[in-house]
């Protein structure tokens, strides 16, 4: 209850408090990117149910016969938004509505649900998060086994004052930008299922 009271209130605060970036990025989206501005996308919160997570758009649009690959759709603007997490905006507006938390495992693809295995599948017990356990040991540049591991470990040991110390330490990571990308990859590599379950 507790943590909700706390998710409910600061995300109604920031979303006040960031109108003039949040219409500022906004802008500069239209002008670099073009429509749409945000990238909505169907992912997986907590007991499976689906939701629509919001972000600001960062990559071009992929044109009618081009087949180009993230990191060649992705545009220095896009690579700053991502580096300094602005992208993730517009996901104050799930934690207002209750869909994410500040803190939980991040919320996947809908298509990963059938790859988890009955460990893995925990991450999905508690609200998906802005950011997580995971996030701040290692983020992207570490590999889904290991991203997976820290989320289980964070189901199991969640608290108000553990969230606290990861919201803390998120912004160390931001400020240092750290784990932004996984290796020769925009972003990080698709989950394809483990070799063990």
């Amino acid at each position: 209850m507790l943590k909700r009271i706390f998710d409910f209130l600061s995300s109604f605060v920031l979303l006040l408090a960031f109108i003039p970036i949040l219409l500022s990025i906004s802008v500069l989206i239209l002008v670099m990117l073009g429509r749409p501005v945000f990238f909505m996308q169907k992912r997986i919160g907590k007991n499976n149910k689906v939701f629509t997570m919001y972000k600001f758009r960062t990559m071009k649009a992929q044109k009618k016969g081009e087949s180009l690959s993230d990191s060649e759709r992705l545009t220095p603007f896009g690579r700053f938004m991502r580096a300094t997490s602005l992208d993730e905006l517009p996901e104050l507006y799930n934690i207002l509505k209750g869909e994410m938390s500040f803190v939980g495992p991040r919320p996947l693809l809908v298509e990963y649900l059938p790859l988890y295995n009955d460990v893995q599948i925990r991450r999905h017990e508690v609200m998906p998060g802005l950011t997580g356990w995971a996030q701040i040991n290692g983020r992207n540049a570490i590999s889904w086994e290991e991203k997976f591991a820290h989320d289980v470990w964070y189901v199991n040991n969640n608290s108000f004052w553990l969230d606290l110390k990861i919201i803390f330490k998120t912004a160390k990571k931001v400020f240092y930008r750290e784990g932004i990308s996984a290796n020769n990859h925009a972003t990080i590599e698709k989950f394809t299922g483990s070799k063990s379950s």
